[in-house]
C-alpha cells in the first residue's frame, strides 16, 4: 500500500470510529438508584434474571397471606402490647409488598404508597442513626459507657453505668428504669399487654439478651441529647432525603415523650408503635431504605452510613438469637443453630416489625423484599422468590 492511500485509510478507519462512537448508546452506570418521586425504573423479571412465570406465582401466593394479628382499625393493640401512650391510626392498607432485583422494581403488589405504622422497623432506623452519630465523632467509640457522655440520671446507677452504646445497640443493655410512663421489667398486664413478663433478676449488662422498647426508648432519649434536635429531623436530614424518600413518612412520638435539651423543650421518639406513635412509612419508602444497606450505606454519590457500619450491624452478638445492631440476621450461629429463613443465604438480614413489617436484604442475589400486613412466615414468599433467580 502507498503512502497516500495508507493515509486515506488511516484518516477513513479515524472517521468511521468517530461516527460510530457517535451512534453508540451513552455508557450506563453499572449501579441504578431510583430518583426522588414516583418514577422508579421497573424492569421486566427476564431481563433482570428472574423466570417471570415463577415470580408471578411469588406474588400470587403473598397476596393470599393477610396478617391475622393486628387488625385493620388496630383494635386489638392495647390487648396485644398495653396501655397505649400515643396515637394510633384508624386503619390501615391491606397486604402489600415489592420486589428489587438490581435496584429496580421487578415486582409490586397492594397499596404500596400509603404510610402505615411499621412497629420495630424504627429499630433498626434508630442503629443508622447510631452508626452516623458514630461517624461524625459525637460518639468516640461504640464501646464506651454512655454514662461518659450522657449525664441526665439515667446512667448513673450501679445497675446502669457500665451500659454501652453496643449493648443498646445488641439488646443486651439490662438498663433498669422507667421511660415515658413504662418501666423497663415488662411486669404487669395493663401496661404490657400480652407482652408482659415475670420478674427476674437483672444481669450485668451485655451479658443477657432480652428483646425490650423500653430500653430502645432510651437509646433513643440519648441520641436526642447527643444531636440536640429531634430525631425525626435526624432521620430526615441525614437518611430519608438522601435516598429520595416521599414526604409522607412521620416518626411520631408520645406526647409525654419530651425532654429538656439545652432549655429547649423536644419530643424523643421510640424503637417502635407498640405503644402508638413510632414510623409511618409507606413501602417504597421502605425499600429505599433496604437499597441503601444493599448497597453498603451508598446511594448515588454519597456515603450516607459507612459501609462499615452495614458490615458491624449485621453481624450476630454472642448473646441472644440472630442479631446485630437491631437487625435480624441469618447466619444460624444462634442458640437454636437455625436460620430464621431457611431458603435464604446466611449473609441475608432484615428490619422487622410487628404485623408483620419486613424488610429483607439478600445480597447474594442483590434482592431486597418489602412485605407488609403478611402472617408472620416471611420465608414462605422468600423461597418463591430465589426460585424464580435464574441467574
Amino acid at each position: 500500500m502507498t503512502l497516500p492511500l495508507l493515509r486515506k485509510f488511516t484518516l477513513y478507519t479515524l472517521v468511521l470510529a468517530i461516527v460510530l462512537a457517535c451512534h453508540r448508546p451513552p455508557a450506563q452506570s453499572t449501579t441504578y438508584f431510583p430518583p426522588k418521586g414516583d418514577n422508579w425504573a421497573h424492569l421486566a423479571p427476564e431481563k433482570a434474571g428472574m423466570h417471570a412465570a415463577l415470580l408471578d406465582q411469588a406474588i400470587a401466593f403473598a397476596k393470599t397471606q393477610e396478617t391475622t394479628q393486628m387488625t385493620p382499625n388496630f383494635s386489638t393493640q392495647e390487648e396485644i402490647f398495653g396501655k397505649l401512650l400515643g396515637p394510633m391510626p384508624t386503619s390501615r392498607a391491606a397486604t402489600n409488598g415489592i420486589v428489587l432485583r438490581h435496584g429496580y422494581i421487578v415486582a409490586e403488589w397492594g397499596d404500596t404508597q400509603r404510610p402505615d405504622p411499621t412497629y420495630s422497623v424504627a429499630k433498626s432506623v434508630l442503629s443508622t442513626v447510631t452508626g452516623i452519630t458514630l461517624e461524625r465523632g459525637m460518639i468516640p467509640d461504640v464501646h464506651d459507657p454512655v454514662a461518659k457522655l450522657i449525664h441526665d440520671g439515667g446512667y448513673e446507677s450501679e445497675q446502669n453505668k457500665t451500659i454501652t452504646w453496643e449493648n443498646h445497640l445488641t439488646q443486651t443493655s439490662e438498663w433498669e428504669g422507667t421511660m415515658w410512663g413504662k418501666n423497663s421489667d415488662f411486669v404487669g398486664k395493663e401496661a404490657f399487654g400480652k407482652g408482659e413478663r415475670k420478674p427476674r433478676t437483672l444481669q450485668k449488662p451485655g451479658t443477657y439478651y432480652e428483646y425490650n422498647d423500653v430500653r430502645i426508648n432510651r437509646l433513643a432519649l440519648s441520641l436526642l441529647r447527643l444531636w440536640k434536635k429531634p430525631i425525626p429531623d435526624v432521620v430526615r436530614d441525614e437518611i430519608m432525603n438522601p435516598i429520595g424518600a416521599s414526604d409522607t413518612w412521620q416518626y411520631i412520638p408520645y406526647p409525654n415523650a419530651v425532654a429538656d435539651i439545652d432549655g429547649k423543650q423536644m419530643p424523643s421518639v421510640s424503637g417502635g408503635t407498640r405503644w402508638g406513635g413510632g414510623l409511618r412509612i409507606n413501602t417504597r419508602d421502605e425499600a429505599r431504605f433496604g437499597y441503601l444497606f444493599l448497597r453498603q450505606g451508598h446511594w448515588g454519590n454519597r456515603q450516607i452510613v459507612s459501609a462499615d457500619w452495614v458490615k458491624k450491624a449485621t453481624s450476630p452478638s454472642p448473646f441472644g438469637p440472630d442479631y446485630g445492631y437491631l437487625w435480624w440476621l441469618n447466619t444460624g450461629t444462634s442458640s437454636t443453630g437455625k436460620k430464621a429463613w431457611p431458603n435464604g443465604p446466611t449473609t441475608s438480614y432484615a428490619a422487622i416489625g410487628a404485623g408483620s413489617n419486613t424488610i429483607w436484604i439478600d445480597p447474594e442475589h442483590d434482592i431486597v423484599i418489602v412485605w407488609r400486613w403478611h402472617n408472620g412466615s416471611p420465608n414462605e414468599l422468600i423461597k418463591r422468590v430465589l426460585a424464580a433467580v435464574k441467574e
